[in-house]
């Protein structure tokens, strides 16, 4: 048995703004921060064996905000990525040399970043306030470039395209270590997660449209062989 843990990122500054944001990379507000920490505390007994997270520094301050409130005691690091090597004082180098830690492995928690699990990219309508493109384009355009499930905003992404590179993510990344009998956390976005909960769950394409994943509210799945099993209390 396995423990998936997904939480979309805690309200961030451009979502306080009502401005679309998709892979503009801002922080989160102080009610995201709250609210991280607060998502934190619901699952601080819960055993994390592994952590993911997307590139963009909201999913990332909700990672290390609900960390800092678990009750294992162990320090998540952020695990480098092969990177081209640099010249130093001490020679060719790479990070993931310089990152290399010498202490007991077992108090860390491994903190894996991925650009697949950004948010959906909103392509001309990132950083445009949304009740001012609902004026422009009207409700019912904006309503399908939000809730749609294949028709992308101008040049931006739409769910599907959001899942062609979430799932293959999920599946080569994630799922062998929900398999070995790991606990995984994952911190991501909502449409990042939309299409991993629409996977897990099987749902269709109508019924994904009216998925709601809160910010900063952990959703929890038990795997138990090939069967997932969705936890409202744990």
């Amino acid at each position: 048995m396995s423990l998936l843990i997904l939480m979309r990122h805690g309200q961030s500054v451009w979502n306080a703004a009502n401005l679309f944001t998709g892979w503009v990379n801002v922080p989160l507000s102080t009610k995201g921060i709250d609210e991280a920490v607060e998502g934190g505390r619901q699952i601080a007994h819960l055993a994390i064996d592994e952590v993911h997270t997307s590139t963009l520094i909201r999913a990332q301050m909700t990672a290390m905000l609900a960390l800092s409130q678990h009750k294992s005691g162990k320090t998540p690091v952020i695990q480098t990525p092969q990177m081209v090597e640099q010249t130093s004082s001490l020679g060719d180098v790479s990070m993931v040399d310089w990152s290399k830690t010498n202490g007991p492995l077992e108090q860390i928690l491994p903190v894996y970043m991925a650009s697949e699990l950004n948010e959906r990219m909103y392509g001309d309508l990132q950083g445009l306030n949304k009740q001012e493109t609902r004026d422009t384009y009207g409700d019912e355009q904006v309503k399908i470039w939000r809730r749609s499930y294949d028709v992308p905003p101008p040049n931006g992404e739409s769910l599907e395209l959001t899942a062609q590179r979430t799932l293959p993510y999920f599946s080569s990344a994630i799922l062998p270590g929900l398999d070995a009998g790991k606990n995984i956390f994952v911190a991501a976005h909502g449409n990042s997660l939309r299409s991993v909960i629409m996977d897990i769950e099987g749902l269709s394409r109508e019924e994904v449209l009216s998925l709601e994943v809160p910010t900063g509210a952990p959703i929890i799945y038990q795997r138990i062989g090939e069967e997932w099993t969705r936890i409202h209390e744990y």
